[in-house]
């Protein structure tokens, strides 16, 4: 995506790309007035333009239907175009863009298992795109402990908070890659507890599922369970929650008259699956950069990087001068 690219003015220009105006806004808010850690690296940057990313998509397109929506990658290539801090970098976009790619994957993750109170089911979240399932979960901010993100996360995905409910030494942990995850054990949660995720265009669907209904990984990729669910975050995780539940005793019997299907809580509305409630509007505190970076693997070449200040300065002074 070239600097030279014409942006329409006109509002009701369908695809309209946006406006010098919103891009120097997006610049300002989320790129230069941070603190001066997060300048350091092209990680913390791209993190940065993430959230810019995250801002545009759910509110200046929400707001404008008109304006393009992009990828994160298109909207990189963008951000690094318009913005004069960045524009310098612009040649060396795709190693930069690839770097941060390989450089998330080794963000460690946190989140919960949520089990009802007879052990029999657990609460899986299903994401806005695509249909996959998940236990509720999501990337460490910096200096997060483990638990904290745990709860933050579930309480982003779910609306449900469980602070009380979280035992720090009570958790499965499984390598993925170079990333670890961690899931906190949630257990004796009521089945007719509401849910809601507090996050915007991340969640389409929340429901219990039967925990026997699940199908654990063997040594096949196995990625949908006997229900034909999408389960590849899931699976991993079966044969050691199956073991905590055989040598824990549930609060609540066993109960012949729940239904056997999975039982669907929430369901969001304008996602790519295809749905029927309103999802709440309230805006997402999205994860910051991880504070365990390697000085070594993917990304390594940029590690060094550091912005000349000076026109950041001015970029500053002349934003706010307006």
């Amino acid at each position: 995506m070239s600097s030279g690219l014409h942006r329409s003015s006109s509002a009701s220009a369908k695809n309209a790309l946006p406006p010098q105006e919103l891009l120097d806004d997006l610049c300002s808010r989320f790129v230069l007035n941070v603190p001066k850690e997060d300048q350091q690296s092209f990680e913390r940057i791209l993190f940065l333009v993430e959230y810019a990313h995250w801002f545009y998509e759910d509110n200046s397109v929400e707001k404008n239907p008109s304006l393009k929506s992009f990828t994160l990658k298109e909207f990189t290539s963008l951000m690094f175009n318009s913005c004069d801090v960045l524009k310098p970098y612009v040649a060396h976009i795709d190693d930069i863009f690839k770097d941060f790619t390989s450089y998330k994957v080794r963000v460690p993750v946190t989140g919960a298992i949520i089990l009802d109170e007879s052990y029999e089911r657990c609460l899986l979240v299903k994401g806005w795109k695509g249909s996959s399932w998940s236990f509720p979960r999501g990337k460490k901010n910096k200096d997060e402990e483990d638990h904290a993100c745990a709860v933050r996360e579930v309480l982003e995905e779910t609306g449900f908070d469980v602070s009380n409910l979280l035992n720090k030494e009570d958790y499965i942990e499984m390598i993925f890659g170079q990333q670890r995850v961690r899931l906190y054990i949630i257990a004796g949660v009521k089945d007719d507890t509401a849910f809601a995720p507090l996050t915007k265009k991340e969640i389409s669907e929340i429901a219990w599922h039967r925990v026997d209904d699940l199908q654990p990984a063997n040594a096949d990729v196995i990625s949908r369970g006997i229900t034909g669910l999408k389960l590849y975050m899931v699976a991993p995780f079966l044969t050691s929650l199956k073991s905590w539940i055989s040598s824990h005793q549930p609060p609540v019997p066993s109960r012949s008259d729940k239904p056997c299907k999975g039982i669907t809580v929430w369901k969001a509305k304008n996602s790519s699956t295809g749905s029927s409630s309103t999802a709440m509007d309230q805006q997402p505190n999205k994860s910051s950069p991880d504070a365990h970076s390697s000085e070594s693997g993917p990304g390594k070449s940029f590690r060094n990087f550091r912005f000349d200040t000076a026109p950041i300065f001015h970029a500053v002074e002349s934003a706010f001068a307006r």
